[in-house]
């Protein structure tokens, strides 16, 4: 079976498996993602849905945040954890925006990653949910359970994402990637993996109850 027929059979089975394909960050508008994504860095995505509703109300708009304070807005983030830099991300950011960009959130991940903060993975996620572009979020999840598929080798998030758009289909990726989520936190978790519940375990490279037929 080569990459490409494995990657097949996984989208599928997780569509099935997941229907909704959703980011599991809350937000409003492309800013509030852009922000919502960088206190994710570390940081469970339910944690960032506790803090953003208090801050995105007190920061409603670019300008607000660009006419805000690093001070106040890590009162708002502290429980996100690295609080100090990512305050002084968002705020460079928001500003950056604002100078650079027209106060318009890029559409591109070579414009993204020049935003303070703002990696492949952060460029992707708005990439993909917000402009509807093929994007591949190579987070933890992604990483874990590709590589046990045999799609990917490797943890170099950029390195994976190259594995992975080469064998992905484009239009499919992203919705993938936010399956792969839901899917690492219900079942293929990083140290006890739930083979026997896997909907791939038929020709997961890694799964202990795997047909071998297919492997």
């Amino acid at each position: 079976m080569t990459k490409k027929q494995r990657a097949a059979l996984a989208v599928q089975a997780l569509k099935k498996e997941y229907p909704d394909a959703i980011c599991s960050l809350n937000y409003k508008d492309p800013l509030q993602l852009l922000i919502a994504t960088r206190l994710s860095a570390q940081c469970t995505d339910a944690r960032v849905n506790l803090v953003t509703p208090a801050l995105f109300k007190r920061f409603p708009t670019l300008d607000a945040f660009c006419n805000g304070t690093q001070e106040e807005i890590e009162e708002y983030i502290h429980s996100c954890g690295l609080y100090k830099t990512k305050a002084r991300d968002i705020l460079a950011m928001c500003r950056m925006l604002k100078e650079k960009f027209n106060g318009v959130v890029p559409d591109t991940i070579e414009a993204l990653t020049q935003l303070p903060g703002v990696g492949r993975k952060t460029a992707n996620l708005v990439v993909g949910d917000i402009y509807h572009k093929p994007a591949v979020v190579t987070d933890t999840h992604c990483i874990r359970i590709c590589g046990r598929l045999g799609l990917s080798e490797g943890k170099d998030p950029a390195k994976v994402e190259k594995q992975l758009r080469a064998v992905l289909p484009p239009e499919e990726s992203n919705d993938f990637c936010h399956r792969l989520v839901l899917h690492g936190r219900a079942v293929c978790t990083a140290r006890n993996p739930k083979c026997e519940k896997c909907c791939m375990n038929k020709f997961c490279k890694s799964s202990t109850v795997k047909d071998e037929s297919t492997a």
